[in-house]
């Protein structure tokens, strides 16, 4: 398996493990959430919710939690491909 940090300057692969290990954490915060309510992704959440299968409380607080996690973990990729092109580029 090759190193993906491998020729990476080392502030470049500092930044980008970091970033690596934020959506992991995220993802696993997320999975968590969904876990606990017994869904397989928001949008089931928020069809028990919406059809009465939970109460909608904390399951809306549970359904917003997920979204937010998954959004911002969604926004961290975005800036990992950045940072990326910024390093291949250089």
């Amino acid at each position: 398996m090759a190193n993906f940090y491998e020729n990476l300057e080392p502030t470049d692969a500092q930044q980008l493990e970091q970033l690596s290990r934020l959506v992991f954490e995220l993802r696993e915060s997320r999975d968590a959430i969904l876990r606990a309510t017994g869904a397989s992704d928001e949008i089931e959440l928020l069809e028990r919710i919406y059809t009465g299968t939970v109460a909608e409380h904390p399951s809306y607080e549970h359904y917003l939690s997920a979204r937010i996690l998954a959004d911002t973990r969604e926004t961290v990729r975005a800036m990992m491909a950045e940072c990326l092109n910024e390093v291949r580029r250089t």
